[in-house]
């Protein structure tokens, strides 16, 4: 590989993965380093290329999991702010993009193989519709993805702090549990790694069992094996909420090219996910339950699909500075 001239970054609340761009426009030397061992986005980066023996690019593409404006951008869920003027002159860089994470994940879907997709359910993607992505990790992101003359236009929202709405008479006591606590219950509060152990609470509860507080890490790996009754419950219940808001996008979106789930937490559940509710959520939309039984849904399974979209928005991105 030639000596590199650009690098991606995804910046979650939890990772941040960088790599490198080859001549093909391809990331390669994938590191993903823990956020809370660096100041700031200049800093992981610094570490990353030195560890890379790599000299310093002169173009760069980030993702970041927050909306992202000029001037100062803060982290969703960590605690690095930062603005684009910094990163530039820390960095000489002559070319910086910055984009929202999932806006940068829709724009891999296009260019996912079929080995790094795994479908759940029945459906198949109609040719040039549009497409949806949403995915829990540390919080709850959501993209969409446009196709537009000869192109794919990626959006940039903050889908993931919609109110979350129960299903069912047990959902509805979860929820009325969790607004005794916030006056705003969004889907990314229940629905992601910092709300996993606050669902497992309020299930614990609805359930009249006993609560022992673990972690997300301890949730997902008791569920997975499942030895613990009380985890299985919440991940069903998880999936079934999570299937309710896909859902949701696909009928907002009009996402008949199919609805990718990405995210920490979903890959890492395997075929407890396949047989969870969160197809039968997905599709039970009353009226348009035949229109969404069409409509494929996937768990991405790349261990760094964002790269490669902020890889697509860089060659992109000519006015770029």
């Amino acid at each position: 590989m030639k000596l590199p001239i650009g690098i991606v970054g995804d910046i979650g609340g939890t990772h941040a993965r960088f790599a490198l761009l080859d001549e093909a426009n391809m990331p390669q030397r994938l590191q993903v380093l823990a956020v809370a061992d660096f100041a700031g986005p200049v800093e992981a980066m610094q570490a990353y290329l030195a560890a890379s023996a790599s000299p310093a690019p002169s173009a760069a593409a980030i993702a970041i999991a927050a909306p992202v404006h000029d001037g100062v951008v803060a982290l969703t869920n960590a605690s690095w702010s930062f603005s684009r003027e910094r990163i530039t002159a820390r960095l000489g860089l002559r070319k910086l993009l910055l984009l929202n994470d999932f806006s940068a994940l829709a724009l891999s879907l296009p260019r996912l193989p079929a080995a790094e997709l795994r479908q759940v359910g029945s459906g198949s993607p109609a040719p040039g519709a549009t497409k949806a992505v949403l995915g829990p990790g540390t919080g709850l992101g959501v993209s969409g993805l446009l196709h537009h003359a000869g192109g794919w236009l990626p959006l940039s929202g903050e889908g993931g702090h919609c109110s979350l709405a129960p299903a069912d008479p047990r959902e509805a006591a979860i929820l009325a549990l969790a607004w005794r606590e916030f006056e705003h219950v969004s889907a990314e509060r229940l629905l992601s790694g910092s709300g996993l152990p606050l669902l497992h609470r309020l299930v614990a509860t609805v359930d009249g069992r006993t609560h022992v507080p673990l972690s997300t890490v301890e949730i997902v790996a008791r569920a997975v094996a499942g030895d613990d009754r009380q985890c299985v419950a919440v991940i069903d219940t998880f999936c079934a909420l999570l299937g309710s808001v896909a859902g949701n996008l696909a009928l907002t979106l009009g996402a008949r090219g199919g609805v990718y789930v990405g995210g920490g937490i979903i890959p890492r559940l395997g075929e407890i996910f396949d047989r969870s509710p969160f197809r039968a959520r997905f599709e039970a939309k009353g009226r348009f339950a035949s229109y969404l039984a069409t409509v494929p849904t996937y768990v991405i399974l790349s261990p760094a699909p964002a790269l490669l979209g902020a890889a697509q928005a860089l060659a992109a991105c000519e006015g770029c500075r």
